[in-house]
């Protein structure tokens, strides 16, 4: 693997012509190609084939309850203040590690310990907001994954939090349980743009929380910022980015908004007409690049920016990076099961979601089933097609023998044979400067990385036929 500079240039012509509504490529298939006609025993036989292989596992807990929505959320939460909710779902989410950690160690019962054979690498609870648990039932679950799971000691764990119900001693016990990265959202410190997406979190509350993670001692800290919201200028979120760079976090993830309102109702409670033009977003999208580059951040990929000495610059660097439904991570291929509500699990070729509905996650364990209700079983192409969308995704940049050799693919791959339908629209990015072609495969420009989901876009056989109103625009 050649070593790129990770430097970003800016077309705006080519921006606005490649703007179009695109998967984000967390996964190949995409999770829209997940489908109820699927047999839950796949799952049981791919979690078979990884004790065989001995592959390290990654674990999702999904906690959806949040006390309010927030107007620009696409996350799968239940808002709710009756916090006698969370005790019942815990019990629940705790019966399905047990019910998954016994396929991984068949009869070991509820109180054996997992193979150690198959570490876990990475941990991570979302939500909606995991810190709406008490410290208490946080530890609860904690003890209940680490009867099931070896964890290594360089395992990534990591949590989000909402800044508006953490305090200073929360955090600190976050970091005493275990939990050794943390994100939390901003967003956008103006108070007009809080009020717009009903999110409002003072300015001196994030410098506060910022603060107490640092004196924890966190290894790293994410946040998040979203261009494309109501009321937001170029000035605005200028304002914005100087001020999460005075923050100083490890990583900053800077997401266009995708208004779905036939998706999710509840951002019509948005003004849409307060929302910047497609000219001022690209203006904010050039601004927040130029800036957060020149303070020494690496544009690790699509929207994601790290210090030059945060573990994803330096895997990148390194050609180590992956990406799974978690997003980026420098943690080796693994196997990642997902628990609770929604939540997707990615096992060796087969991805599996879990109900959405509570009703039914519930009715399921209640009648010793998986609670599953969608899945797809990757086919021998989507597997090749996969690694070179992660290659990109992570890379930039793809070549037959390291495609091979990283991903140990079976297959004497000869790039312009195999994807021989592709190299048209392979030749069309090259002509406008998105891409280089070399003999076996290609690299990505410094044009065309803001485009990358554009590029990988080529190599996706099901998006001729899927409804794109399902994604946002690239840009």
């Amino acid at each position: 693997m050649q070593c790129l500079s990770q430097a970003v240039e800016f077309d705006a012509q080519l921006l606005q012509k490649y703007n179009q509504a695109l998967p984000r490529y967390t996964s190949y298939p995409p999770a829209t190609e997940l489908r109820p006609d699927f047999a839950p025993e796949q799952l049981q036989r791919a979690i078979a084939q990884g004790n065989a292989h001995q592959t390290p596992l990654s674990l999702y807990c999904h906690l959806p309850f949040c006390e309010q929505a927030c107007y620009f959320c696409g996350c799968n939460t239940i808002i709710t203040r009756r916090k006698a909710v969370i005790q019942p779902y815990l019990e629940d989410l705790i019966r399905h590690i047990n019910q998954v950690a016994d396929l991984i160690t068949p009869g070991s019962g509820s109180d054996g310990i997992v193979n150690a054979h198959r570490p876990v690498e990475q941990m991570h609870w979302g939500g909606g907001t995991p810190n709406y648990l008490s410290i208490e039932q946080v530890e609860y679950l904690w003890d209940a994954l680490h009867r099931r799971f070896v964890f290594s000691p360089e395992a990534e764990i990591s949590i989000e939090i909402n800044p508006c119900a953490a305090d200073r001693d929360y955090i600190f016990a976050l970091k005493r349980i275990g939990f050794n990265r943390i994100s939390f959202g901003i967003q956008d410190f103006d108070p007009q743009v809080q009020t717009a997406v009903n999110r409002i979190q003072p300015e001196a509350m994030l410098f506060d929380v910022m603060r107490w993670i640092r004196e924890a001692g966190f290894l790293s800290v994410n946040v998040d910022l979203i261009y494309g919201l109501p009321f937001q200028t170029l000035e605005t979120f200028r304002n914005t980015v100087e001020k999460t760079k005075a923050l100083n976090p490890d990583r900053v993830a800077v997401f266009n908004f995708a208004y779905v309102p036939w998706m999710k109702p509840i951002q019509k409670k948005m003004p849409v007409e307060e929302m910047p033009s497609a000219a001022e977003k690209l203006a904010i999208l050039q601004m927040t690049i130029t800036e957060l580059t020149a303070d020494g951040y690496v544009f690790i990929g699509m929207d994601h920016f790290a210090k030059p000495n945060d573990e994803l610059a330096i895997a990148q660097r390194a050609g180590e990076l992956h990406r799974n439904f978690q997003g980026y991570t420098t943690k080796p291929e693994s196997d990642l099961l997902g628990f609770g509500i929604t939540s997707i699990s990615m096992v060796q070729d087969v991805y599996l979601q879990n109900h959405k509905r509570l009703k039914d996650f519930t009715q399921s364990l209640d009648q010793g089933e998986l609670p599953l209700a969608k899945g797809v079983k990757l086919s021998h192409d989507d597997l090749i097609r996969r690694t070179v969308i992660m290659e990109l995704m992570c890379e930039f940049q793809v070549t037959a023998a390291d495609l091979v050799e990283k991903y140990n693919l079976d297959v004497d791959l000869n790039f312009d044979e195999y994807f021989a339908p592709e190299l048209p629209a392979l030749d069309a990015l090259e002509t406008d400067g998105l891409i280089h072609r070399w003999r076996d495969g290609f690299v990505v420009t410094p044009i065309g990385r803001l485009l990358i989901r554009n590029v990988a876009a080529v190599f996706d056989t099901y998006l001729a036929q899927r409804n794109t109103q399902v994604f946002s625009r690239s840009i």
